[in-house]
């Protein structure tokens, strides 16, 4: 399959106008709200189709070599139309408010003469803002209907605004099709309320449970939901009894102990919180003996996270809150329900959403059952049931030599009258025009971020950027507020103290939703003097516009009167350089420390080449790559960064950074490339190796640069003698060899040489393997040709690390023997009063 390059061609404001005045004549009947970006496709016909008052508006305008349209004799059935797409290519909709959006995909392998639709086989990914990395929401997927109905994927993501795009990536040989796309934002206050990451939503839809009533089809819910009837899912013997339908939900907007009434039938339909499941006869009784929880089983994928909603609405009858039971998921108590100081009253529906993961079963399951100690009427009630995957995977980043976009605005667009279209023609001219001249005098270095919402009117980033252009598209909604901050952190309690750094110290909060933060507040006397502002600029910029696994997510900042505070997602287990040294915790094994630098390489490989026009980290150290609770790497501090062109060789820039990581050849010519990143990676790599700091001013002279002293003992056969005494006996000798080389590689003093961090990548995920077969062989029998035939090289994708965080020890060289000129002479010579 050839890879196509993606580039993001502008939008024709013709087409939009267009687009906009097409959709102004659509509608909702069943809706109380009209959400702003609403997009219904009818993929790969020349008509449109109307399907439970949705009217699908045709992808005729279309027209690329990746894909064609085919049909089952019905342009206007909405099933029996479909694209087909040869090569990678994707669909573009342009998103103007921040949300949770529902996303549908209808696919139906259709009979068709030209293309065999159950045999594709393909990925679907997305992107909910084009700068960062995209969810894979399905893989290796192939659609083979057991009957004639469409298979509908659903998922829910939060996006953006700006531009989102699906992509259809077809496997090998095969190719990839879809025959209808829903994108549409959904009703306010339905997103998760219990459910909180560090990642953007993204959810599929795996199981949808009218419990205790029919089967209800999309043509029954306000947003075309299907609805199962749980009887396919009861496991247990006592199936319990139904009640309903009862009278009218008595719907409500309110909160409390993590149940959330439902505000409308957007949330579930009247005909869920109508019916119940409920405990038969037997529960009136209070002999124990009688007592059951009715149980609901369901398939899921193993090892995966689901977010589970339940619905309750108290429809048995008698007196209100006098019921009090238990929810069970896989057996364990999740919470409890009803009681005295409730205030869920009869007819009033509402909602507990929580998080369950399959582990290694393939099973989840969903309990009621009464609770014996709060109440004496044994019963229990059930109303519906959701669950959602939680898609945690990310999707390649695409490589598209040529646009292959579908873009929604051309798709929809719908033929006017005659004088409209003069109308519009000139219109679009005249804007157009203006356009150009605006676009021509843009000047930032960093790509514009689209402003989310609202902030405080004493923002400092309405004044300038780090280039000295006006900073007018910062992600508002990131911001939170001082005193948001103030109560996270007991007023900055120093007992929640947990680091320092040159920019200030870093305390542990809990925001009010419970999330655990690391909150970093900058020190007061850079606000005055402005040094820290370009840092904190810097620091949201790139953060606001990337996500990946291996880097730290940034959570929110606040940037209110003279504060400077950023909220990064909470590493539990710190950084790599209190696990190697300097600190009383648990040391690595070798395994986990190469799974680190592998994690830390994925990061910083996709900051060169998979984040918008390459971000060079500048600041990489053993105190900038963090681990989570898993010993997961994420790359810190992006205070330093600097946008690197991929069609430029250099950026030109005074020197910054951490003296015994800097590399030598930046440092002589203050020209900055990827390269240098990849140097001072070579420094972390045998910090990772011996455990000891890049510089050490207590050691003899010639071993006070770490850089220096290892490759020296490379050369000189003694390596080995240097490595971490807690290693011993635990390195393959072929996977030191190799490690001991990729080190050597990305240590050459001439940037050319070095290898690109997808190299380093390569190389340690190949040293991993040999320490995970660990076949004890001569280490000259470890080489790459000998080895190609034993092992399966992985097939390497390139993600994203982020790094930095100042540490005293690096700032200078004092108590290094003044005769030792050989460092000394060069950063004497040099500008570097910036460097830290």
């Amino acid at each position: 399959m050839e890879n196509l390059r993606i580039r993001k061609t502008p939008l024709p404001l013709f087409s939009v106008i267009v687009f906009l005045l097409h959709l102004s004549s659509l509608h909702f009947p069943s809706l109380a709200y009209e959400p702003p970006d609403k997009y219904f496709i009818n993929c790969g016909s020349n008509a449109n189709a109307t399907l439970n008052s949705r009217v699908f508006i045709a992808d005729r305008f279309f027209h690329s070599k990746a894909s064609n349209g085919i049909n089952g004799g019905n342009q206007s059935n909405l099933n029996l139309t479909a694209r087909i797409f040869r090569q990678e290519s994707y669909y573009e909709f342009d998103i103007t408010e921040n949300g949770t959006y529902f996303v549908r995909l209808h696919f139906l392998a259709f009979a068709s003469s030209s293309s065999n639709l159950s045999a594709a086989l393909f990925d679907v990914s997305a992107f909910p803002n084009i700068w960062n990395p995209g969810f894979m929401l399905l893989k290796n997927f192939t659609a083979k209907n057991s009957n004639s109905n469409s298979t509908i994927k659903e998922f829910f993501l939060g996006i953006h605004p700006g531009s989102f795009r699906i992509y259809f990536t077809p496997r090998g040989s095969s190719f990839a099709f879809v025959n209808a796309i829903e994108v549409f934002l959904a009703p306010a206050n339905f997103s998760p309320k219990n459910y909180t990451s560090s990642s953007p939503l993204v959810l599929h839809t795996i199981y949808r449970v009218n419990v205790g009533g029919q089967e209800l089809r999309p043509d029954e819910d306000t947003l075309w939901r299907n609805w199962d009837s749980d009887d396919l899912y009861l496991t247990n013997s006592n199936p319990g009894g139904k009640v309903g339908p009862s009278q009218t939900p008595d719907y409500q907007v309110y909160e409390k102990d993590g149940f959330v009434a439902a505000a409308n039938n957007f949330i579930a339909p009247d005909l869920v919180y109508e019916t119940a499941k409920v405990m038969d006869n037997r529960s009136s009784t209070s002999n124990p003996s009688t007592l059951f929880n009715i149980t609901w089983s369901f398939n899921v994928r193993r090892n995966a996270k689901h977010l589970v909603r339940a619905h309750f609405c108290d429809v048995v009858g008698g007196t209100a809150g006098v019921i009090v039971f238990n929810l069970y998921s896989n057996g364990n108590f999740t919470k409890k329900v009803g009681g005295p100081k409730s205030i869920f009253v009869n007819q009033l529906p509402y909602y507990y959403d929580f998080v369950v993961e399959s582990k290694e079963s393939e099973l989840i399951n969903i309990s009621i059952g009464p609770n014996v100690e709060d109440t004496s009427i044994n019963n229990s009630f059930l109303n519906g049931l959701e669950m959602l995957e939680i898609m945690e995977e990310s999707a390649p980043i695409p490589n598209m030599k040529e646009s292959k976009s579908i873009n929604v605005a051309v798709v929809v667009g719908s033929v006017l009258g005659g004088l409209s279209l003069i109308c519009i023609l000139v219109v679009g001219f005249l804007l157009g025009l203006k356009y150009r001249k605006a676009k021509h005098v843009e000047t930032s270095e960093w790509s514009p971020m689209p402003a989310f919402g609202g902030g405080s009117t004493h923002s400092r980033f309405t004044e300038g950027t780090i280039t000295g252009s006006p900073i007018t598209y910062l992600n508002l909604g990131l911001k939170i507020s001082f005193a948001q901050l103030q109560q996270a952190t007991n007023n900055f309690d120093t007992k929640f103290l947990i680091g320092e750094g040159g920019f200030g110290n870093v305390y542990r909060g809990t925001l009010s939703d419970g999330r655990i933060v690391a909150v970093k507040r900058g020190k007061r006397h850079e606000h005055s003097s402005g040094q820290g502002l370009p840092e904190f600029e810097t620091e949201i910029m790139v953060l606001s516009r990337i996500r990946h696994r291996h880097l730290v997510s940034l959570i929110g900042y606040c940037d209110e009167r003279s504060e400077m505070i950023l909220v990064y997602e909470f590493m539990e287990k710190g950084t790599l350089r209190e696990h190697l040294y300097e600190s009383n915790l648990p040391r690595l094994s070798w395994k986990q420390r190469l799974e680190i630098c592998i994690g830390a390489a994925r990061g910083l490989n996709y900051l060169h080449k998979g984040a918008a026009g390459g971000i060079i980290h500048r600041d990489v150290k053993s105190t900038n790559i963090l681990l989570d609770a898993k010993c997961v790497a994420k790359v810190a501090d992006f205070g330093l960064s600097r946008s690197g062109p991929l069609d430029e060789t250099h950026v030109s820039t005074n020197v910054k950074g951490t003296f015994g990581y800097l590399d030598p050849e930046y440092i002589m010519t203050q020209q900055l490339t990827e390269k240098s990143d990849v140097y001072s990676f070579g420094v972390v790599l045998l910090e990772v190796l011996c455990a000891r700091p890049a510089l050490d001013r207590n050691l003899p002279r010639e071993q006070i640069n770490l850089a220096e002293w290892g490759m020296n003992c490379k050369k000189n056969g003694l390596l080995e003698q240097i490595v971490d005494s807690s290693l011993k006996g635990q390195i393959d000798p072929s996977s030191l060899r190799k490690f001991s080389e990729i080190a050597e590689k990305c240590l050459q003093d001439d940037a050319y040489d070095r290898p690109t961090m997808g190299d380093v990548l390569w190389d340690l995920e190949y040293a991993l393997q040999l320490q995970q077969t660990a076949k004890h062989r001569e280490p000259h029998e470890d080489s790459t040709i000998n080895a190609s035939s034993e092992f399966v090289l992985p097939n390497v994708q390139h993600f994203p690390s982020h790094s930095s965080t100042v540490n005293q020890d690096d700032m200078t060289f004092s108590g290094v023997d003044e005769s030792d000129t050989a460092g000394n002479e060069v950063f004497s010579q040099l500008k570097i009063g910036d460097a830290r």
